[in-house]
């Protein structure tokens, strides 16, 4: 039975797109027939704490010679260090969701530390699964512009999704549209400039939910409730907090757009999962979504453009045409998506190249 290891921070079970991501695979590898021990890092990364790098130091040393060790981005682009010490003895294929460094509001000076450190640190893995192909090209710029890897060391693995019933909405039954956004409010998930938007639309009728974690960043959760105290929007958007998966189910069954105007996505999942289920998507260009989002079931504005994604969304919400438009277009992308079957598939191939232990 082949065997490895998943290093990741935290737990295993956090509701973010990362970390949905890892358990998919763990759960197809496993039930593929594969030994997958999930080692779990103590300690808030990427900045991790001396203790923090200590446990970690401990953790890995004890992991057999020879291992094939999976590691997630957000903790091993930050143990530069770590992953040097043990690169003969160890296996090392990284995971990089997207760079660090590219977190939405990060100052100058903490972006180059993140940059260094995960430079480093991926200089030591035998191979690099990204999940995008945006992320490929950023890794392998030429220059200053990347992050020093070579073309032959990337693999891109999207993600998959899960079969799921098509969403029904409201609109159908003649109620208020209902719109969707998923994610941890956060400066990169650009929940702010959504709140700010449609508080210019507030003579149409219309009503969101956000469900994401709102203690991950608790600064960026209080500015969104700030913008929604200021615009008097209380009443009409609903932060869900969140959401275990049968009633995430129930939120994209019951949305007629999903909208979610990040400023990067290294792959952008969620928005799998609204095409999944037939929905349109309002979206930013930054990182990969332009990739993830099919051109015909999407409106797309620039990052942190209040005013464009206004215009986007009232286009969308005043014209019966458009919206017929996009969602045809999202049933079409829906049967085009990816299977996590694939994904697990490719995942499997690559560590038996890089050598798995029984």
């Amino acid at each position: 039975m082949p065997g490895c290891t998943l290093l990741i921070p935290g737990d295993l079970d956090t509701p973010t797109g990362g970390y949905r991501y890892d358990r998919a695979l763990v759960r197809g590898l496993r039930q593929a027939g594969w030994r997958v021990d999930v080692l779990s890092l103590p300690g808030h990364y990427p900045w991790p704490t001396e203790a923090a790098e200590r446990e970690a130091t401990r953790a890995v040393a004890a992991l057999p010679d020879g291992e094939c060790v999976l590691a997630d981005g957000l903790a091993f682009g930050a143990l530069p260090a770590l992953a040097a010490e043990h690169a003969l003895r160890l296996r090392w294929v990284a995971i990089v969701h997207h760079p660090l460094a590219l977190e939405t509001g990060l100052w100058p000076e903490h972006q180059a530390v993140l940059r260094d450190s995960e430079a480093r640190a991926l200089s030591h893995a035998r191979r690099i699964v990204v999940t995008s192909p945006t992320t490929a090209r950023t890794l392998t710029a030429p220059g200053r512009q990347g992050w020093g890897v070579t073309p032959g060391r990337v693999e891109v693995i999207e993600p998959g999704v899960a079969p799921a019933a098509v969403a029904t909405g409201s609109l159908a039954q003649g109620g208020v549209p209902r719109l969707l956004c998923v994610g941890s409010l956060s400066v990169r998930k650009g929940q702010a400039e959504l709140i700010d938007a449609l508080a210019g639309l507030t003579d149409l009728p219309w009503e969101l939910v956000c469900a994401g974690s709102t203690t991950r960043d608790p600064e960026a959760a209080q500015a969104v409730r700030s913008a929604l105290e200021r615009h008097r929007l209380t009443g009409r958007v609903h932060l869900a907090g969140v959401v275990e998966d049968e009633a995430l189910d129930a939120l994209y069954a019951g949305a007629d757009l999903f909208v979610l105007p990040s400023w990067y996505e290294g792959y952008g999942m969620v928005y799998t999962e609204a095409l999944a289920r037939g929905l349109p998507v309002v979206c930013t260009s930054g990182g990969a979504s332009p990739e993830t989002v099919p051109e015909p079931a999407r409106l797309m504005v620039p990052p942190g453009d209040v005013r464009a994604l206004r215009e986007a969304l009232h286009r969308w919400l005043t014209s019966p045409r458009l919206r017929a438009k996009l969602a045809a277009g999202a049933l079409q992308a829906r049967d085009r998506l990816p299977r996590w079957e694939q994904a697990v598939e490719r995942m499997a191939r690559l560590l038996l190249e890089v050598g798995v232990r029984p």
